[in-house]
């Protein structure tokens, strides 16, 4: 009848494979269907040869052999029930496993469209005979498990009706590590983009504060934003015209601000395409349009409308955290810039999950911008260049220097531009 072989290329959908659990089952059941007749034969056989030996007890042997069917009987009904107990216990292992049925949906007050969303969806053509599949399971991300209650809520509303106003859920669901989120039949909120620009004057126009939800926000104006430290890398980053945006990557406050004509030539006309780490309010991505290079920037609308205000830069936002593999294929980038986002603080476990990743999504010969990262302390330093040293990158450019902080006291920063190197794989 043929197969089928899907290729989804969203990320939307798992798939569940054969898994030795099922091999195990089916070991399980031949074995037990051999040994049941196995032993029926043997009582038979034993029950005929009886009688042959005593042919004038026939009433005593007709009672005997009703008493071995009997027993025989019994014997296969446990026997059934073992496999029927087996098969049950191997389904669960299998399940866990597999972790994606780590959400119980049977608890009250869960919503009808999440049971529906985790619903596994059998192939239509049965068994994919390259993949192994046999069906399809909806992708949501195993910290959900922790916050149903919440996700619930996230999936309560009218299908085909207005999504509800509530992007702050679901972006404390991502927070939370529940990521990613599952889809919905509901219509988002609109809002009228009157008054956006043409690329490029965009990259330096103020941003209306129309075309923007405030909603689930302290500040209900970018007035408001700008007098406020959005995180410890946007003080007034909402500020196009008075503020101090206008003037990084093109003027250096100190050695460790490094300028993108600069760092563009270490990378000898090669950089096209990058992605931005901790990109605030997306200026590194506008500097590098002026340069014919597009940068993505992932971001959280953490305090402050950062995606809206992004792309009415005409820049590219992407909505997710940092501590989601990024969506992107292996090699891609020509530029990876990252902003305070490896040496501030964390386990040091958890930096280098984040720059393998950074490493994986960045090509050969590619550039690594580490930008004004914060040493705590020395130890936090150490750290970070043993990490940095371990990935075998070639230094371009290597600052380490001390900035004044809001008390008074020197704080360390480190700012580097790596080049990675082509790495042979050993036989």
């Amino acid at each position: 009848m043929g197969t089928v072989s899907l290729k989804i290329g969203d990320g939307t959908a798992r798939f569940k494979r054969a898994t030795l659990c099922s091999s195990a089952l089916n070991v399980l059941m031949l074995f037990s269907v051999l040994t049941t007749n196995l032993f029926a034969l043997y009582a038979f056989t034993s029950s005929s040869s009886s009688s042959s030996s005593n042919t004038n007890q026939s009433v005593q042997h007709h009672i005997i052999d009703h008493k071995n069917i009997s027993f025989i009987s019994e014997q296969v009904s446990l026997i059934l029930k073992e496999i029927d107990l087996s098969q049950k216990k191997l389904s669960q292992m299998e399940k866990e496993v597999l972790g994606y049925e780590n959400i119980d949906i049977s608890k009250p007050n869960v919503a009808n469209e999440l049971k529906l969303f985790l619903q596994h969806h059998l192939l239509p053509l049965g068994k994919d005979s390259k993949t192994g599949i046999t069906e399809m399971v909806a992708s949501v991300g195993h910290s959900c498990e922790k916050s149903v209650d919440l996700l619930s809520q996230y999936m309560n509303y009218k299908i085909g009706g207005s999504c509800p106003d509530d992007w702050s859920l679901a972006q404390k669901l991502i927070l939370r590590g529940c990521e990613p989120l599952p889809r919905r039949r509901c219509f988002a909120k609109s809002i009228p983009k009157v008054g956006l620009l043409p690329f490029p004057i965009s990259l330096w126009k103020p941003i209306s504060d129309k075309i923007v939800t405030w909603s689930g926000l302290g500040c209900k104006n970018f007035a408001c934003l700008n007098s406020k430290q959005i995180g410890k890398d946007c003080v007034a980053c909402f500020d196009l015209v008075n503020g101090t945006e206008k003037y990084r990557f093109v003027k250096a406050k100190s050695k460790n601000d490094f300028l993108i004509d600069d760092v563009l030539a270490l990378g000898s006309g090669g950089i096209r395409i990058g992605l931005d780490i901790g990109g605030g309010s997306g200026t590194f991505a506008a500097r590098m349009a002026e340069k014919n290079v597009t940068v993505v920037t992932p971001t959280l609308n953490v305090d402050a409308p950062f995606n809206e205000f992004i792309a009415a830069r005409g820049i590219f936002p992407m909505f997710f955290s940092l501590d989601q593999r990024f969506p992107f294929y292996d090699n891609v980038f020509d530029l990876v810039h990252a902003v305070n986002q490896l040496g501030d603080g964390g386990r040091q476990e958890k930096m280098e999950f984040l720059m393998f990743d950074v490493d994986r999504v960045l090509r050969a010969g590619g550039l690594l911008w580490l930008d004004n990262f914060h040493c705590i302390d020395e130890e936090k330093k150490t750290t970070l260049t043993r990490l940095i040293e371990q990935f075998g990158y070639k230094k371009l450019k290597w600052v380490v220097g001390e900035k004044i902080d809001a008390s008074g006291k020197p704080q360390v920063y480190l700012s580097a531009v790596l080049q990675k190197p082509v790495r042979v794989k050993s036989s």
